[in-house]
């Protein structure tokens, strides 16, 4: 069974390709859930606070064990060994059902899973700094001196117009707040977070900007500035994904997911996920680190997105206990079982909150170097690199090895 991935990073299952070429070649049925809140399965028909109250990680698992259970005895399955797949927050919910239903699922592989809980993730961008360091160790260092720049011209208001041209910004830069500052650099650096977080995946990425462009430009001298590079970025970014401006505004931003109108014909996943990191996951990505390229959007920003949105109730002291009770409840990084593929790739910010050695034989990580975010669950290319293709290769034979036993 594939239990796809829902809206941890994205909010489509294009990369289910690779599993179901396993499924082919195991002589498998393949099948394809919906968690909960995302797509079509709206269980309440709105987003309000109270309906969320019943979206959590543990809801779908229980959601996943259910139909399991009933499709088994309706197609005649109850005797068949169900694999569960998934990718990023989809892979943790594979690890998850394997370890809690040992008895439902026989094995899993968790692509990507961030399956350790934690309120301030600073390494993520440590891990954005090091993956841009080995392709040009001195892209890092450029896009550090752009962001400064940036930092020190928000402190003065005569630099808002210019900011707001060079930028193309949807609305003129305010800012009011220590929150509007925080977001509008964050905006920033997200784009090239991202980056490095998909870099060469293909198929859904195909044409994105990559790391490979991204520091060629920030490492041309010829472009101008730093900060004249770190714009021209944001404008090939821009254009590419076909923008026609870039959203900078902490007010937009709360009342947008403030909105919990469900529409079925615009599904949306942003709200949902912002919900379940402020109340079982965190996974804020900070720049409360030294060893990374930004500056400017610490904790406090993410708490106080999550208050805005969703209430005071929702604060620092309710995140962390929240956090502390998911990595309790599920084991974070102290995983126990059997029969659980953890892959991840280096370049993937994600991996530095998943498993990236063997614990056991029967608990291996596939660590791909070079590779980026669930890259072993697209389908094979032409630019899969060796390490690639070695992996997925892995990845099969330990699951045929498993299943025959």
């Amino acid at each position: 069974m594939i239990e796809g991935e829902t809206a941890a990073s994205r909010n489509w299952m294009l990369p289910t390709a690779t599993w179901v070429t396993y499924a082919k070649r195991l002589g498998a049925l393949c099948l394809l859930l919906e968690h909960r809140f995302y797509g079509h399965s709206q269980p309440t028909g709105n987003l309000s606070t109270s309906s969320l109250y019943y979206l959590s990680s543990r809801q779908a698992l229980a959601d996943t064990v259910n139909f399991r259970t009933v499709i088994a005895e309706e197609m005649n399955l109850t005797s068949n060994s169900w694999v569960v797949f998934g990718g990023s927050y989809g892979g943790c919910l594979a690890v998850w059902l394997r370890v809690k239903y040992p008895n439902l699922f026989a094995a899993a592989l968790g692509s990507s899973a961030p399956i350790q809980a934690k309120i301030d993730f600073y390494e993520y961008l440590e891990v954005v700094q090091r993956s841009l360091a080995a392709h040009n160790r001195e892209c890092p260092k450029v896009v550090k001196e752009a962001s400064d720049i940036v930092v020190e011209m928000l402190k003065y208001p005569k630099n808002f117009t210019k900011l707001t041209d060079d930028f193309n910004l949807c609305h003129p830069l305010e800012i009011n707040s220590e929150l509007d500052r925080a977001y509008f650099l964050e905006s920033l650096a997200g784009f090239f977070m991202d980056i490095v977080q998909y870099n060469k995946d293909n198929v859904v990425f195909e044409g994105m900007v990559n790391i490979d462009l991204l520091c060629g430009l920030m490492t041309n001298a010829s472009l101008g500035s730093p900060y004249d590079r770190y714009v021209r970025v944001i404008h090939e970014i821009l254009q590419n994904e076909r923008y026609l401006c870039l959203s900078a505004s902490y007010n937009q931003f709360v009342e947008n997911l403030s909105d919990s109108y469900w529409d079925q014909k615009k599904l949306r996943s942003d709200r949902q996920w912002v919900y379940q990191t402020c109340t079982e996951f965190g996974y804020f990505q900070t720049t409360n680190s030294k060893n990374q390229p930004f500056s400017g959007f610490r904790l406090r920003l993410f708490i106080q997105q999550c208050s805005d949105i969703f209430g005071p109730e929702f604060n620092g002291v309710s995140m962390a206990q929240a956090v502390q009770s998911t990595n309790e409840f599920y084991g974070g990084r102290n995983i126990t079982g059997s029969k659980i593929i953890f892959p991840n790739g280096s370049i993937d910010p994600w991996h530095a909150l998943g498993i990236i050695k063997n614990i056991s034989e029967e608990l291996p990580a596939v660590f791909m170097e070079g590779e980026s975010h669930c890259a072993d669950m697209y389908p094979q290319s032409q630019i899969d690199s060796p390490q690639l293709l070695q992996a997925r290769e892995k990845i099969f034979g330990i699951l045929q090895t498993w299943l025959m036993q």
